[in-house]
């Protein structure tokens, strides 16, 4: 279906965000007035803009508090309403949205309304207009879709047709059986259709609605099946975003736009509208990768936690060190930053390497170029938001065919010795702390474009304010990825990103990295009197955990253990054990482990 996005969603000079919508791929906007009052481009000039950027023009908004007033202040909205007309008629908008009335001058009065607006309709038919009324959820007197239909169809005019707004008619907490009534209404009085997402909050809808609403598919509303009673009705006008989000107002439009028409692509495939590339969910970590300028500190650290260094790529300056299943490798080439290590990409293992990859680009994550010798693997890469590097490789079964490249043939094997492993087996998960900006983008991004499961987001107390944390795994939770935000616009450069390693036994783990002269981040006595409180521990487990600064936490379904490096560049380590199923990542230990990083910079 043909897209639009308002541009209230986006942040920027008017033109900045026309320009941002087209690159996105939509189809249409959605001019909000402040936008173009702010605008030194004449309504000639907007016009002509969106045409060279392939826009249309799909709706003109907002006009307010126009119905079931006095006499002489509908007589003030009709001269109101014949200016904007002729305002539209210069910009090419043929529709404008008109909300529902919170004026205190409104009177709950359904037949003065319907008559005032067929008033309002006749003069818009005048000027080839057509006015689509929309009840706003917190509407002076009419404040649902049913309500609002039942006015315009008692004005019975055809310039005159009704707004429906996923998030006025979701936020009310409508069950399925109250969408029911939509199909009460004829599709081609269904004028327009306005999209938006929001997080489930306890609030004040109005302040809800003008700083939280998101994407569809990143809040907790069923958009979906309110997309579904909508087109089964038989609209058949464009699928438009309309977003008011404090973020968003700040964060750069042109990635923003992506987000969002993103967001209506995998809302459609969702609702049955349009197929997609079927998800390829990635079955294991194959690797991380760390970008340095000295390797040092790199291989230091995995030495100590008892990786070897195995193997050499053939024609690029990266190294492999292995244990067990989890292998990272350390990069040192030309574009490697100066201010210490950094995480720079994942290897993903996928049972359709080129499938995800289509996926991937269908969902406008296109396929990165990389920079690679005759004799290198074929590896398809994908950019997350954050700009970590996602390469999409054969799982080890897959590999085995002769048609799908594998990543581990790039390398030399490299003489070592038989290092002693600390009893490390593979990546636990890895934690991925993101742009301010670009928090939701990222959920999205890994559950849309790579078909993770995303779990509830949790809020995590820092000295310094709050982070927000939501992870995303597949099914057997052989990927994990843990994505955080801080709790304030910062550097990017301070961004610090973790690998969480598994090991049987964390103790014997732990001893073994400080007797090689790994150093683990201490943890305040405080945490462990505490933790005698809460818990029994056998005797001296507890001792053994203050010693080596291990956390404990447990859940429904098991124990965890875990302890944390000291960090180099950006990145540090962390060594966990679960036992007995335990599914979380310890977040009620994080504020501890937050408060040791900052005291030890």
């Amino acid at each position: 279906m043909r897209t639009s996005i308002a541009t209230v969603s986006l942040s920027g000079s008017l033109t900045e965000k026309l320009t941002a919508a087209s690159r996105a791929g939509f189809d249409g906007v959605e001019i909000f007035e402040n936008d173009l009052l702010a605008s030194p481009l004449t309504p000639e000039d907007i016009r002509a803009r969106c045409a060279d950027l392939g826009l249309g023009i799909d709706l003109y908004q907002p006009m307010r508090d126009v119905e079931a007033v006095p006499p002489e202040e509908f007589a003030r909205n009709l001269r109101r309403a014949r200016h904007k007309f002729e305002l539209m008629g210069r910009l090419g908008a043929d529709t404008v949205l008109v909300c529902s009335s919170v004026s205190p001058l409104a009177e709950d009065h359904d037949a003065l309304a319907a008559a005032q607006l067929r008033q309002l309709a006749d003069l818009a038919q005048d000027f080839g207009i057509r006015v689509a009324y929309e009840a706003l959820a917190w509407g002076r007197h009419v404040n649902t879709y049913d309500h609002a239909w039942r006015i315009v169809e008692a004005a019975d005019h055809p310039a005159l047709g009704t707004c429906l707004d996923s998030f006025h008619i979701l936020a009310r907490g409508s069950e399925p059986k109250d969408l029911e009534g939509i199909a009460d209404i004829p599709g081609e009085k269904i004028f327009f259709l306005q999209l938006a997402d929001a997080p489930l909050m306890a609030m004040d809808v109005l302040q809800w609605s003008r700083h939280y609403r998101c994407f569809p598919g990143q809040g907790g509303l069923d958009v979906t099946g309110l997309l579904r009673h909508v087109v089964a009705a038989g609209y058949q006008g464009p699928l438009s975003l309309e977003i008011f989000n404090d973020v968003f107002r700040q964060a750069e439009a042109g990635p923003t736009a992506v987000d969002a028409h993103r967001s209506l692509l995998v809302l459609q495939e969702a609702a049955g509208l349009a197929a997609l590339p079927a998800p390829v969910v990635p079955a294991g970590a194959a690797f991380v990768e760390l970008v340095t300028a000295d390797t040092e500190p790199a291989s230091a650290l995995l030495g100590a936690l008892g990786f070897a260094r195995t193997a050499r790529h053939r024609s690029k300056p990266v190294d492999l060190w292995q244990q067990g299943e989890a292998r990272v490798l350390v990069n040192t080439g030309p574009a490697a930053r100066r201010d210490g290590t950094a995480l720079a990409a994942i290897g993903l293992e996928s049972p359709d390497p080129a499938g995800a990859a289509r996926r991937a680009e269908a969902l406008l994550a296109p396929v990165l170029p990389r920079r690679r010798a005759p004799e290198d693997a074929l590896l398809d890469a994908v950019a997350a938001p954050d700009g970590t590097e996602l390469f999409l490789v054969a799982t080890r079964e897959a590999a085995t065919r002769p048609e799908l490249p594998d990543w581990r043939a790039d390398f030399m094997d490299l003489p070592h010795k038989d290092a002693t492993t600390h009893g490390v087996t593979r990546i636990d998960h890895l934690a991925l702390t993101q742009p301010w900006h670009e928090f939701d983008e990222a959920v999205l991004f890994h559950r849309s474009v790579l078909g993770l499961h995303a779990q509830e987001s949790v809020d995590v107390a820092d000295p310094y304010g709050l982070h927000r944390s939501r992870a995303v795994t597949n099914a057997d939770g052989s990927v994990r990825i843990a994505l955080s935000v801080g709790p304030a616009p910062t550097d990017d450069g301070a961004r610090a990103q973790h690998i969480a390693l598994a090991t049987d036994d964390i103790v014997a783990t732990a001893r073994a990295f400080r007797a090689a002269g790994g150093r683990l981040l201490p943890v305040p006595a405080n945490y462990h009197d505490d933790l005698a409180a809460r818990y029994e521990f056998p005797d001296g487990e507890l001792e053994t955990y203050r010693e080596l600064g291990i956390l404990y936490d447990r859940d429904a379904h098991g124990e965890f253990r875990h302890c944390y490096t000291r960090t180099i560049g950006r990145v540090f380590f962390e060594l966990v054990q679960r036992d007995g199923g335990y599914r979380g990542y310890g977040a009620q230990n994080a504020p501890v482990r937050l408060a040791a990083q900052h005291a030890v910079r």
